[in-house]
C-alpha cells in the first residue's frame, strides 16, 4: 500500500478496530513492485438547520433549505492510488499516482467531481532518510486529520467538492493537498522529523464580492492558488509502545510570506504562520486525542482564508479539539469529539464593521464504527455544528449520516 493510502489507513485504525486493512494488491513486476490500494465510502446524510443565518465562513451552512437528504463521499475521499517502489544502486525509490473521483452526480446528467489529489516520487535510505518530490498532503495540521475519528465518516458534512468537511474548521485547519519538495530523517527509536517547502497560497476572503486581498478571484478550495513565495512547513513526531500502552507526540508548523492587494491600494507585505501540538495515546481498547493550534494570518477552516483584513494587518486564530474511543466487546468502536476553531477580528476593525465575518465554528460528534468484515466498516455519525459571527449571528445544524467504507 502506498504512504498515503498507509496515512489515511493508519488514521483510519485510530477510529475503528484493528480489523482496517492493511495491505493493498501487491504485483511483481521486474525490478518493481506495484502496489493498487485505496477505498470506496459513500454515506446517506440528513442536514437538518435549526438556526439560519449569514456568517461568511460559517460550517453550518446559510442555506435557506433548512433540510436536506443526500448520499455523497465522506471526509476521506473515494481513492484509486497506484505506487511502485523498487532499490537500485543502495537507494529506495518509489512513487504514488492516485485519483479521487466523487461519491455524488451534482446535478442530472452530471458526472460529480473528481480531484487528482497525488503525484510525487520518493528516494532514500534508512540509513539517511527520503526525500519527497511532487504533491501530496500538506505537512503542517497533517496529524491532526490523520487523528481525526470523521476521517472515516461525514462529521460536519459535504462542502470539500467530493468529500465532507469532517472536522476541518471545528478543530484543526485544513492540511490540504500541495506540490512539495520534503525531507524526513531515519525513524531514530519513534522519533522522526520532516522539513520542506510547499506551493504557497493566496489570502483569500469568504463573503467578498469584488476582489480578494490577492486581487484574484480564485476560490478558498480552489486548485490554482499559488502565491509569489513558497511556504515552510516541518512536523516532528514521537511514537511509542510501552507494554499495552501505545502513543504518539507530535509538533508542526507552517510559515508563508504573502503579497497583500485589494483593489484601491497595495498592502505592505507580511507573513502569515501557525503551529500545532497533538497526542495520541491508546490503552485497553481505550484511545484519547488531544489537539491544539495558533497562528496570526493563517485565517480559519483552509489555510490563508480570511487571514487579513482589508487594511492587510493580521487575524489572529487559535483551535483545536479533544476526543474518546472505545472498542467494544464485539469489536465496535464508538467515540465523541468536540472541537471549535476561532477567528479574532485584526487590530483596528469592529464587529460593526464586521458583523458578518466568521467568529468561530464549533461542532461536537458522536459515531459508531463497526467491521463488518475485514475491509468493510460501517459507520453512523451525528454532529451538532454551531457557527457563529463577528456581530452575534449564529448557525446551527445537526447531521446524521449512516453508511459504509471499504478499504482494499
Amino acid at each position: 500500500m502506498n504512504k498515503n493510502i498507509k496515512l489515511a489507513v493508519a488514521g483510519a485504525v485510530l477510529a475503528l478496530s484493528a480489523s482496517a486493512a492493511n495491505a493493498g494488491i501487491v504485483i511483481p513486476a521486474g525490478d518493481w513492485t506495484l502496489d493498487i490500494s485505496g477505498n470506496v465510502n459513500s454515506f446517506y446524510s440528513n442536514y437538518n438547520a435549526e438556526k439560519v443565518a449569514t456568517v461568511n465562513g460559517g460550517i453550518a451552512g446559510s442555506g435557506a433549505d433548512k433540510s436536506v437528504n443526500s448520499i455523497g463521499t465522506g471526509l476521506l475521499p473515494n481513492f484509486l492510488s497506484i505506487g511502485g517502489s523498487t532499490r537500485q544502486n543502495d537507494i529506495d525509490v518509489a512513487f504514488a499516482i492516485s485519483l479521487q473521483p466523487g461519491g455524488d452526480v451534482g446535478s442530472a446528467g452530471a458526472n460529480g467531481t473528481q480531484n487528482n489529489r497525488q503525484a510525487y516520487l520518493t528516494f532514500g535510505d534508512k540509513s539517511w532518510g527520503s526525500i519527497k518530490l511532487g504533491k501530496d498532503l500538506g505537512i503542517f495540521a497533517s496529524d491532526a486529520i490523520l487523528n481525526d475519528m470523521t476521517l472515516l465518516g461525514m462529521g460536519a458534512g459535504a462542502g470539500l467538492g467530493n468529500a465532507s468537511y469532517g472536522r476541518i474548521g471545528t478543530g484543526f485547519i485544513y492540511a490540504d493537498w500541495k506540490s512539495q519538495v520534503a525531507y524526513t530523517t531515519p525513524n531514530f527509536n519513534g522519533f522522526q522529523a520532516t522539513a520542506g517547502l510547499s506551493n504557497s497560497w493566496n489570502p483569500t476572503a469568504t463573503g467578498q464580492t469584488a476582489a480578494d486581498l490577492d486581487g484574484s478571484t480564485v476560490s478558498a478550495t480552489g486548485a490554482s492558488r499559488g502565491g509569489a513565495n513558497p511556504a515552510f512547513e516541518g512536523k516532528a513526531s514521537y511514537s511509542f509502545a510501552v507494554n499495552d500502552v501505545t502513543g504518539k507526540v507530535w509538533v508542526s508548523g507552517i510559515k508563508q510570506h504573502v503579497r497583500l492587494q485589494n483593489n484601491t491600494a497595495i498592502n505592505p507585505d507580511s507573513d502569515g504562520w501557525a503551529a500545532d501540538v497533538g497526542a495520541n495515546i491508546n490503552v485497553a481498547g481505550l484511545g484519547l486525542t488531544g489537539y491544539y493550534y495558533s497562528g496570526e494570518g493563517i485565517g480559519s477552516t483552509f489555510q490563508f482564508l480570511d487571514a487579513f483584513a482589508a487594511s492587510g494587518k493580521k487575524r489572529d486564530s487559535d483551535g483545536g479539539y479533544v476526543q474518546a474511543t472505545y472498542v467494544l466487546p464485539f469489536k465496535t468502536k464508538i467515540g465523541a469529539s468536540w472541537g471549535k476553531s476561532n477567528l479574532d477580528l485584526a487590530s483596528g476593525e469592529t464587529a460593526a464593521a464586521n458583523g458578518a465575518l466568521l467568529k468561530e465554528n464549533e461542532m461536537w460528534t458522536v459515531g459508531a464504527y463497526h467491521p463488518l468484515t475485514k475491509h468493510l466498516n460501517l459507520v453512523a455519525e451525528y454532529s451538532n455544528i454551531d457557527s457563529k459571527s463577528q456581530g452575534g449571528a449564529k448557525q446551527e445544524a445537526n447531521s446524521v449520516s449512516l453508511g459504509g467504507i471499504l478499504f482494499f
